[in-house]
């Protein structure tokens, strides 16, 4: 029998998952003053991002698989703990190779975020299970929008050094509230840890959803980065010619979407039908966002709307995604949300790398047309998979098919 969580315990976990990983993206803004400080060209910091998506990948693939074998206590406060000395070491590093060592270790540890959606939806209580990883998505998403705009402010305030030490304290005080609140039930687990990673490549064969949840996933996600990348773009260059800190500014147009809808109200409705209709919906308002997008850049309010609804699109139909892909099987949720993640991400990766050649092959209206092909895509692709997987999961045990409503 799973332990509950505690009362508020999914708030914890989001506020656990949004203070992890925003440290993936709080240095982004300092970037130019950590190679002035250190003595390197921009370009080597430039790859401090690079090394903090690779280790979150790693840590991805290697740490969360151990969700499935040890207690969410002790697991999550041993990896925030690691995190508040990785951001130490960065806080203190004098040259480059110290301090991507020191992003590589605070992108891998930083992958708790994702355990800490895992973790809600195995505790989550009967008939809650989206509703609790929606809130946890609510937290990490609110992370990833603020951290940039938190960094930067800090920075300018007190330095990068002492910003990353507020981050490490931070990190430190959520170990503290892991260790206090969280479950220490030990997931019960018949595989070792080594099986455990030679088994994650099979689970593809094993479970058709969860090869379709990262078909359909992965297409939003490129058209994440795709979009988000190609428009920094487009507005640092004429006739726009905006500074780094008013196109950072762009990204508070996320927090817009998430009070418009909030991601804990998107998990009712995946509680009480399914998965695969929130996907649909929440695909046709970004697809809807995205048209708005592809009017021009020349009135801010309008791309201020289309933002928030792509955002908040893209963001609520992750939620649904990871709810369907734990209850698939709740006792290897660590597992199917590592196979998911890493590829995941490498399909995003996709996007971040074409945004540049897209758009200057087909400019910033045919770059916007294409993320627009591709979320519809992922609203087509996930309808078709409705019939076939409709109300079924497994039963959390091995057993093969249960109806969804008692997942």
């Amino acid at each position: 029998m799973t332990r509950p969580l505690p009362r508020g315990g999914a708030l914890l976990l989001a506020c656990i998952a949004g203070t992890a990983i925003a440290n993936n993206y709080a240095v982004q803004p300092a970037l130019a003053t950590v190679a002035a400080d250190i003595g390197v060209p921009d370009s080597v910091t430039g790859l401090v991002p690079t090394a903090a998506l690779a280790g979150c990948m790693t840590g991805f693939a290697l740490l969360l698989p151990v969700t499935d074998r040890l207690a969410p206590n002790r697991l999550v406060a041993a990896q925030l703990t690691a995190l508040a000395a990785a951001l130490t070491l960065a806080a203190a590093a004098t040259g480059a190779s110290v301090l991507l060592a020191a992003y590589l270790l605070i992108g891998a540890t930083a992958s708790v975020a994702a355990q800490a959606s895992g973790i809600a939806g195995r505790h989550a209580s009967p008939g809650c299970r989206a509703t609790a990883v929606a809130t946890v998505a609510a937290g990490m998403s609110a992370g990833i929008l603020l951290s940039r705009l938190a960094g930067g402010t800090l920075t300018d305030i007190i330095g990068w050094r002492r910003m990353l030490l507020v981050f490490a304290a931070l990190a430190l005080l959520a170990a503290i509230a892991a260790a206090t609140l969280l479950p220490n039930q030990r997931p019960h687990s018949d595989h070792s840890y080594r099986a455990a990673l030679t088994s994650l490549p099979p689970l593809l064969r094993e479970f058709p959803q969860l090869r379709r949840a990262v078909v359909v996933g992965g297409l939003w996600y490129f058209a994440f980065n795709l979009i988000w990348v190609a428009l920094t773009l487009a507005l640092a260059e004429p006739p726009h010619s905006l500074d780094p800190t008013t196109i950072g500014l762009y990204s508070l147009a996320g927090l817009l979407g998430l009070a418009v809808l909030p991601l804990p109200l998107t998990g009712r409705p995946t509680d009480r039908h399914t998965p695969t209709t929130v996907i649909i919906t929440c695909m046709l308002a970004a697809a809807a966002g995205t048209a708005l997008l592809a009017t021009g850049l020349n009135t801010p309010p309008t791309i201020t709307l289309g933002l928030a609804l792509f955002d908040a699109g893209c963001f609520a139909a992750q939620a649904a995604n990871m709810s369907r892909i734990i209850a698939l099987d709740p006792r290897r949720s660590g597992s199917l949300t590592s196979v998911y993640l890493v590829l995941y991400f490498a399909i995003g990766a996709i996007g971040t790398a074409l945004a540049a050649p897209v758009l200057n092959t087909l400019g910033r209206q045919g770059t916007t047309l294409t993320a627009l092909a591709t979320l519809l895509l992922a609203a087509v692709l996930g309808r078709s998979g409705t019939r076939r997987s409709r109300g079924k999961s497994t039963d959390g045990k091995g057993g093969r098919l249960v109806p969804h409503s008692q997942t």
